[in-house]
């Protein structure tokens, strides 16, 4: 049997205690377009067919977890454009800008408002 037809999109969910407050982290700082809107969850555009999901704990399938195991991770074509926008924005404990020689990345990371990590990076070699 073959398979069915690929996904037309991918989407993350994320799961929060106050899905207002991320919603306006990722809609109004990191200034992502809000694609669908389920109520109580709500699912933004990152790039072509790639979407993060906000879901309010309370409705959706998973619950919210204080320890947080999953990492959004952005590669754009200018870190340090977007380095010193993080900075001057004063998002959540922006690291330090780092480079990765052995996946071949720069990179930095910071939290949005309810602990989940938000890496940004940009390849430093072909291929990475």
């Amino acid at each position: 049997m073959m398979r069915p037809d690929a996904p037309e999109l991918a989407i993350t969910f994320l799961y929060y205690r106050d899905l207002s407050r991320a919603e306006t982290f990722y809609r109004d700082m990191l200034g992502l377009p809000l694609a669908i809107d389920q109520g109580w969850a709500k699912i933004f555009r990152l790039a072509d067919g790639a979407h993060v999901g906000l879901v309010d704990e309370a409705r959706g399938m998973n619950n919210w977890q204080a320890q947080k195991c999953v990492q959004l991770c952005l590669r754009v074509a200018d870190v340090d454009a977007w380095y010193d926008w993080a900075n001057t924005n004063e998002f959540n404990d922006v690291s330090e800008m780092f480079r990765n020689d052995e996946i071949g990345i720069r990179a930095f990371v910071f939290f949005d408002p309810e602990g989940y990590q938000i890496e940004i990076q940009t390849p430093t070699r072909p291929g990475a």
